[in-house]
């Protein structure tokens, strides 16, 4: 009997975990991109994300700007740079006057930054662009500047 009442336990956990994992993405979607009903005219489009204020720390202020090109009503490729609010492009030398751990987190998301851009074009829409650790405010400026870029794709 203790071992059926374990085997159930065990089987209701699997399904709690399960549905917990399908519950993280299945919420909403990044994007008007996923939307399979979308046409979008072929060409090369640019998008930019809003500015993103400092945390506490004084990390992350910037936005994030993207060049795509369409062909087919697919991406076909995708650029994705970052800038600090006064237009400066954060690239290798990117955080190099704070401490090493901030220099570290900010030279994360330059890097992140490419990687978000491989992955639009490799799985065809934002919703196969996952958040890399360290780098959430990329994401969500290179969610926001796709976006943008998109919007002015629509036909």
């Amino acid at each position: 009997m203790k071992h059926i009442i374990s085997k159930i336990a065990a089987l209701i956990m699997v399904l709690v975990f399960a549905m917990s994992l399908a519950a993280c993405n299945g919420g909403s979607s990044n994007s008007s991109a996923s939307n399979a009903n979308a046409s979008y005219a072929d060409g090369t489009y640019e998008g930019r994300s809003s500015d993103h204020e400092a945390d506490e720390d004084g990390n992350g202020s910037g936005y994030g700007e993207v060049t795509i090109e369409i062909k087919d009503n697919k991406v076909t490729s995708c650029t994705f740079a970052l800038y600090e609010l006064d237009g400066k492009v954060k690239d290798e030398t990117y955080g190099a006057d704070l401490s090493k751990e901030n220099r570290l987190k900010a030279q994360k998301a330059v890097q992140a930054a490419e990687k978000y851009a491989s992955m639009l074009v490799e799985g065809g829409s934002l919703d196969s662009v996952d958040t890399i650790s360290g780098a959430t405010i990329s994401y969500s400026e290179f969610i926001e500047a796709v976006n943008d870029a998109l919007s002015k794709a629509v036909e």
